[in-house]
């Protein structure tokens, strides 16, 4: 048995259903304890970023042969406990890049730009044109922290317009060919050198609050920064202060400290206009969901095939 626990494709999950028993529930991660009776009978489970699949969890499926995993970051995942039973992880690879590098593109330009924002004034009856005109992001310089697959892809694509890329990566080697066409700086030179800073790292205990006050502090007052990778690596109340000060000219935020985002938590953004918040959708549209759910549907029947 397959179980999915968050929505997936349709079309995938109908080429699964064509050699297994399928349990699909796109809300069933709202319910660990109906998880937890459930798994006792899978070979393989299929999940987003809302399930976890913890230590306890594990325990209670002996029959667990695989995680597929729809995206690319596994810490809703225990990958000791996975590795220890012997359980094997499939994130999507490449899957949804596309879709988050669009998405640091397309925020970068709304950001730059400014006129966007700009609907309740023109409703009214205003016409703010001088207070409009904004900037181009052809001649900016954006600054990836975390140089991987999907800052890369980023990176060919804000070429392709105009900008200059610099990136920090302490884990990728200084002589890698990656670099070539990319400075390669310290996190305190990138943070003052760029326009626009885009995060690409996954949260861990060394990533956690990667970005507070000090940090926000070295930005420009005309820079943008951008978290489309996980919530927690920038401080929300520290970077909602700068943002209501002037202190930086704009946010884009499609990951938070706590998902979903609620009201009490929202608050710090409510009088901002130079926010824009969306919920974890960074990674999802219709072609990347489709590319997503098709690979980790193969990966799972390759797996289950051999067995």
């Amino acid at each position: 048995m397959i179980l999915i626990t968050e929505f997936m494709d349709e079309t995938a999950i109908k080429k699964l259903e064509k050699r297994y028993n399928v349990i699909y529930d796109s809300s069933l991660f709202e319910n660990p304890a109906a998880i937890s009776k459930i798994i006792g009978d899978a070979k393989a489970i299929i999940v987003r970023n809302k399930t976890l699949i913890t230590r306890n969890l594990l325990d209670k499926a002996p029959l667990l042969t695989c995680v597929g995993r729809l995206g690319v970051g596994l810490d809703n995942i225990d990958i000791k406990g996975c590795e220890e039973k012997r359980i094997t992880v499939y994130p999507a690879t490449g899957a949804n890049s596309n879709s988050v590098a669009e998405y640091v593109i397309c925020t970068s330009m709304l950001l730059l730009r400014g006129a966007f924002f700009k609907k309740n004034k023109m409703v009214s009856g205003l016409w703010p044109r001088e207070e409009s005109s904004g900037s181009e992001v052809n001649g900016k310089t954006m600054g990836l922290i975390g140089f991987g697959e999907i800052a890369q892809k980023v990176k060919r694509i804000a070429v392709s317009i105009g900008m200059k890329i610099v990136a920090h990566d302490p884990y990728l080697q200084p002589h890698s060919k990656i670099w070539k066409g990319t400075d390669n700086l310290t996190l305190d030179e990138l943070l003052k050198y760029s326009d626009i800073i885009s995060l690409h790292v996954p949260l861990t205990k060394e990533t956690k609050n990667l970005i507070d006050k000090t940090k926000i502090e070295l930005l420009k007052p005309t820079a943008i920064i951008i978290n489309a990778a996980r919530g927690g690596i920038i401080d929300e109340d520290a970077l909602a202060s700068a943002l209501e000060k002037g202190r930086i000219r704009g946010a884009a935020l499609d990951v938070f400290t706590n998902e979903p985002l609620d009201k009490e938590a929202a608050k710090k953004f409510g009088g901002l206009e130079n926010i824009i918040l969306t919920p974890h959708i960074g990674g999802i549209t219709i072609e990347s969901n489709k590319q997503v759910s098709l690979m980790i549907a193969d990966k799972v029947n390759q797996h289950l095939s051999k067995m």
